[in-house]
């Protein structure tokens, strides 16, 4: 066994696991040949909670504070933190990192970040760590009043420049503008 993993759905994969070397031991990929790009990524999750739990964080209620602002703020401190986090990540300067909230329902609040950068590697880790930490922060802010608070759905929406090129999820959502409502109440 050669480091390489035989299941079904990884040789259904484009490209080989690249953090892996081929005695199998992990590696942070080498990217110093590869050029420098215009690179973004958009991910989004989903925040499930009872209709009175969502009307709080709407009309900024919420005894912590303003929940969109303080879990913008997570969500961009996160983006900016991800090497840290996950351990084979690069080390990037990001350019920009916008988080927009939208509520889907009168039950579910949708979370979405756009990250960019100019670089050698993408930014789709960083902008699913924004996503994902702005949940968590969400779910903190309003577990006083509703612990059976359900983040869910959390991916990539797309990608684009690098060698691969655009990825656009089948199941993205858009919204008017690049993505990001800055402004829940509309």
């Amino acid at each position: 066994m050669s480091g390489s993993v035989s299941t079904e759905s990884s040789r259904s994969l484009a490209s080989p696991l690249t953090h892996f070397d081929e005695r199998g031991a992990s590696r942070m990929v080498d990217v110093t040949a590869k050029p420098i790009t215009l690179r973004m990524a958009r991910a989004a999750g989903c925040l499930r909670m009872a209709p009175e739990t969502l009307r709080v964080i709407l009309d900024r209620r919420a005894a912590k504070g303003d929940v969109f602002e303080v879990a913008r703020l997570a969500g961009i401190l996160a983006a900016k933190r991800t090497d840290e986090l996950i351990p084979l990540c690069h080390s990037l300067g990001l350019e920009a990192v916008e988080l927009g909230f939208h509520p889907c329902d009168d039950q579910r609040l949708r979370i979405e970040a756009r990250v960019t950068t100019q670089g050698r590697t993408g930014v789709e880790m960083e902008a699913l760590t924004a996503v994902s930490i702005a949940a968590l922060t969400v779910y903190d802010m309003v577990k006083a009043i509703d612990r059976s608070l359900v983040i869910e759905s959390i991916r990539l929406e797309e990608k684009t420049g690098g060698r691969s090129g655009r990825f656009l999820h089948p199941e993205a959502q858009s919204h008017p503008g690049d993505g990001i409502d800055t402004n829940p109440d509309s």
